[in-house]
């Protein structure tokens, strides 16, 4: 099973894109997806998550009102829709799934060692 992340691209200061990130090769399951993001030249940081029974969400604070992340089950598909985007934005944007043990404390969602499986990136750039 792979992750596969999409929808990234270039877009003017307060624009929006939607990434997605899709499971290839089986179904598998999963008690969290989460989002993190690299920018050039910095370590990877956490994004958005998403606990998988409740649906319970939890955002980095600088994202708060601007992105959502969500899921479709029926096609095993988690969003990032990213409105009001600005230049510091622009990174590589990874999704990751943990796919086994327990749900994960609320405060271990943002750190990238809860999760097991990870998808590629994909590239956002913000321009000003």
């Amino acid at each position: 099973v792979q992750l596969q992340a999409s929808g990234g691209g270039l877009v003017q200061a307060g624009g929006s894109l939607r990434l997605s990130c899709a499971a290839s090769g089986g179904t598998f399951s999963r008690n969290a997806v989460a989002w993190f993001r690299q920018a050039p030249g910095k370590e990877r940081a956490f994004v958005a998550a998403i606990r998988e029974h409740s649906g319970a969400t939890k955002y980095t604070d600088s994202v708060k009102g601007r992105f959502t992340i969500s899921r479709d089950n029926a096609k095993n598909t988690v969003y990032l829709q990213m409105n009001g985007l600005k230049p510091e934005d622009t990174a590589v944007y990874y999704c990751a799934s943990r796919t086994g043990g327990s749900m994960p404390i609320w405060s271990m969602l943002a750190d990238e060692r809860t999760y097991d499986l990870w998808g590629q990136g994909t590239q956002v750039t913000v321009s000003s």
